[in-house]
């Protein structure tokens, strides 16, 4: 990354990230409670991307048959591929751009642009790993809509928030992928001024599909994907007021 990262003092984000995390902190609790209080809007929208079709001789009496046509196309599946790596590629970057901090006499570990590279993996590694794949998709139980009786599946509809699903592993609550789409929306802070337009469209444009796409094959419900996405906002705003508090002591 350029050394025209971060052009700012340090002081410059403090005021916008604190508004931006207790908006993003309170409006994530909003979301689940009107998700938890109305689970027929995940319900519903999961089955307008769902087909329905005859069971078989062979299938349970009241058991509804069918899939989730994207989940089957071939070119949903190669975009997916491509758009999971996406992730790995920025931590690389940003772990270069660390080392250049360090072996750059202009720059150090605590230059506005490296606080904000560590402060972008550290959120990473708080949300997607720990607080998403380690703990809510580990013990939420909320199975996937294809694994619920709604949508050809076995297991018992729950509703967002519940925590009270059949589901042993890797659960629906919340998404992973979208957690990760959302930490990449994330890192349009991290770049130049100049390039913010050029590059910031296409990745946020990137950050919108990648759970979209978990939605129309039947991977995850709504909320499943919009709670994921805006949970690394709320995480990566809240390590950066901290972030920007102990820097700022640095300067008093």
């Amino acid at each position: 990354m350029s050394d025209l990262t971060i052009v700012a003092a340090p002081q410059a984000y403090t005021a916008r990230s604190r508004i931006i995390f207790m908006v993003t902190f309170v409006l994530w609790w909003a979301i689940l409670a009107l998700f938890n209080a109305l689970p027929s809007i995940d319900i519903a929208v999961a089955q307008r991307f769902f087909t329905g079709t005859n069971c078989s001789i062979f299938d349970a009496v009241g058991r509804t048959c069918g899939s989730f046509a994207y989940d089957a196309n071939p070119l949903f599946t190669a975009a997916r591929n491509v758009l999971f790596v996406l992730p790995y590629i920025a931590v690389a970057v940003l772990i270069a751009d660390l080392v250049r901090c360090k072996f750059t006499a202009a720059a150090d570990w605590k230059s506005p642009r490296a606080t904000l590279s560590l402060t972008a993996l550290m959120s990473l590694a708080l949300g997607c790993g720990l607080t998403v794949n380690l703990f809510l998709k580990t013990f939420s139980g909320r199975p996937r809509p294809r694994e619920t009786s709604w949508f050809g599946g076995q297991l018992d509809f729950v509703q967002a928030g519940s925590f009270a699903g059949k589901c042993l592993k890797n659960c629906s609550f919340v998404s992973g992928e979208a957690s990760s789409a959302g930490w990449l929306f994330c890192l349009i802070l991290l770049l130049p001024a100049r390039w913010r337009l050029t590059l910031g469209l296409p990745i946020a444009f990137v950050s919108l599909v990648i759970p979209v796409m978990r939605v129309l094959t039947g991977a995850h419900y709504l909320s499943d994907v919009i709670l994921g996405w805006l949970s690394s906002v709320v995480i990566f705003a809240g390590v950066l007021v901290m972030a920007e508090g102990m820097t700022n002591r640095r300067y008093l």
